[in-house]
């Protein structure tokens, strides 16, 4: 029995179905804070259970059986982020789990500069406490977020952002791929993975030469201090949480925390990754 957290989210559900694809149904479990949500899974035969991190109860019994446990990390920051990771890890071992998988990110560590980084190092730690078997995920920064702060550039042809560095921007389908892949070998990957990345990695002055390529228009960079981009995003609404976290990804880049490119991703799906150009193109034909 394999079990995957957060099912039914960007990442959880995209590696429920490329698991589908190697494992039957009935080998497959979620956890999700509401069934509901995953009814169409259990019509398939997967096994769905609620699970909820801040009900550490609730998870031992979605972990109940498991062989393995696919911990999805939470969308959450700081104390609060390994307070559930924590739930979640104490519950996979009470239910007798017998490996913990778990998508951390390239760059973990405990003096990022980036806070769920931060975050990832400490749940880590919690991983290597436990004395199971576990594998921690270190998945190339998502694409999604590179597209999100494009979003307004995408209309004003101005990518008005902090300075930045290189970062590997990585799709979710391939990060899924791998994942499923793992899960479906089990034992391939002791402790942290090598960076799961693409080829290529790309600052935002890269990317708007990415984006004139695709639309055929032409794109600027513009470097915004960091204090004036905070104050543009609190005018916007942002909490200041939330501003400085957004800050801290691109200081982060700076110090080349995101930079590393390796092979294993393109090894374990057995391709090369989405480029961050088809990525583009496919979120922006949508």
């Amino acid at each position: 029995m394999i079990i995957v957290t957060g099912a039914t989210g960007k990442l959880g559900r995209r590696t429920v179905e490329r698991l589908l694809e190697r494992v039957p149904a009935g080998r497959v479990g979620v956890s999700v804070r509401d069934p509901r949500t995953a009814q169409d899974l259990a019509e398939r035969g997967v096994r769905v259970r609620r699970g909820d991190f801040d009900d550490p109860a609730s998870l031992v019994h979605a972990f109940e059986g498991a062989e393995q446990v696919l911990l999805v990390s939470l969308d959450r920051a700081g104390e609060e982020c390994v307070t559930g990771h924590r739930a979640a890890v104490d519950a996979a071992v009470q239910a007798g789990v017998g490996r913990i998988l778990y998508t951390s990110q390239m760059g973990a560590a405990h003096d990022s500069l980036f806070q769920p980084c931060r975050d990832h190092a400490r749940t880590e730690d919690l991983l290597r406490a436990t004395g199971l078997p576990w594998t921690a995920l270190r998945n190339g920064f998502y694409a999604a977020s590179a597209l999100h702060f494009l979003e307004s550039a995408r209309h004003t042809g101005d990518i008005a952002l902090p300075a930045d560095g290189p970062v590997a921007w990585t799709g979710h389908d391939d990060l899924a791929e791998a994942a499923a892949a793992i899960l479906s070998d089990e034992g391939r990957f002791e402790g942290p993975t090598p960076p799961l990345t693409g080829a290529a990695a790309a600052d935002f002055a890269a990317v708007g030469e990415i984006a004139a390529q695709v639309t055929g228009r032409a794109f600027t960079r513009t470097v915004v201090p960091d204090s004036t981009y905070r104050e543009q995003s609190r005018a916007h609404g942002v909490p200041a949480p939330v501003a400085d976290l957004m800050l801290s990804i691109f200081a982060a880049a700076r110090n080349d925390e995101f930079g590393a490119l390796d092979p294993t991703l393109a090894e374990l799906i057995g391709r090369e990754p989405a480029s961050f150009r088809t990525l583009l193109e496919h979120a922006w034909s949508a």
